[in-house]
């Protein structure tokens, strides 16, 4: 059995407790918030977050340093041969290309994997990382491989409560969050790969979320081989907790022979559309 550290950041929304059932580790990752730098589940929970963010408070995200990741990956190394590291998408954060830099000074013995994951589809990627290092006996090199040819493999639907936090982070204009809301539009956006792209307006929150089911139908079909058994389901949230599990009783009975898993949201992603949104996203289950 190979003796490999698998390892992400807290955009995977793996909580440090899971972490430790799980097996893997979590580097925490920073958030500046009225110029002060908070770590997730160190020194700032969900709810102090969405707090923060509802009072109107700055929030944006950040990088951990060089010196926090080299740091991190010292200390395992002491323990492991390997480490297999799993940031969030190159195509959402900066950290994955810092991360694959400062791998190039352990000769070999950090792969940084870049397979366009976030939240929960990441979370994911890790948990099969960790069934190819302890079942399948693959090496960190091969793992990494395997992943990045799988990234494309995952699809993550959601529907925001409010365009409030798309303008507050300048991704929308003013104008088109001030009509959005005055008509009470509920947009849906995807992540399918590297970035978080529009994929619908919705008049009404039960239409979206028809929307994000037929979407996921959709893509089961045509995408993932026609059956939802070849995918693992998740229902996700932003701060919103019993519409999750309203929105769960929905999914399940479209998918009745399919377990869903509900999940949180990463703060990552809650970062720029705020509280309240509802997800329904899928990973391919890995076949060898």
């Amino acid at each position: 059995m190979s003796n490999i550290a698998i390892v992400t950041d807290s955009n995977s929304g793996i909580t440090q407790k899971e972490a430790g059932e799980m097996g893997v580790y979590v580097l925490a990752m920073p958030f500046m918030i009225e110029d002060t730098i908070y770590y997730e589940e160190k020194n700032l929970t969900q709810d102090e977050f969405y707090k923060k963010m509802a009072e109107g408070a700055a929030v944006t995200t950040s990088q951990p340093t060089p010196d926090d990741v080299c740091g991190f990956w010292d200390k395992l190394l002491a323990k492991y041969d390997e480490i297999v590291y799993i940031p969030m998408s190159s195509g959402l954060s900066g950290s994955c290309q810092t991360a694959q830099l400062l791998a190039q000074d352990y000769d070999g013995r950090v792969m940084v994997v870049d397979n366009q994951r976030i939240s929960v589809t990441q979370r994911r990627s890790v948990q099969d990382a960790y069934f190819l290092a302890r079942e399948k006996g693959m090496n960190a090199a091969q793992i990494k491989e395997f992943l990045e040819q799988d990234k494309f493999h995952s699809s993550i639907y959601i529907m925001l409560d409010t365009l409030t936090y798309l303008k507050r982070g300048g991704r929308i204009t003013p104008a088109a969050a001030a009509i959005g809301n005055i008509l009470r539009l509920k947009p849906v956006l995807q992540i399918q790969g590297e970035k978080l792209d529009a994929f619908a307006k919705a008049r009404t929150a039960s239409q979206g979320k028809s929307m994000m089911i037929g979407a996921m139908k959709n893509d089961i079909a045509n995408r993932f081989g026609g059956s939802a058994d070849n995918v693992w389901l998740y229902v996700v949230h932003s701060h919103n907790e019993e519409g999750a599990e309203a929105f769960l009783s929905e999914v399940q009975k479209e998918f009745p022979d399919h377990p869903v898993e509900l999940q949180r949201l990463s703060l990552s992603i809650g970062c720029h559309i705020g509280p309240g949104a509802l997800a329904l996203a899928c990973s391919q289950k890995i076949s060898l």
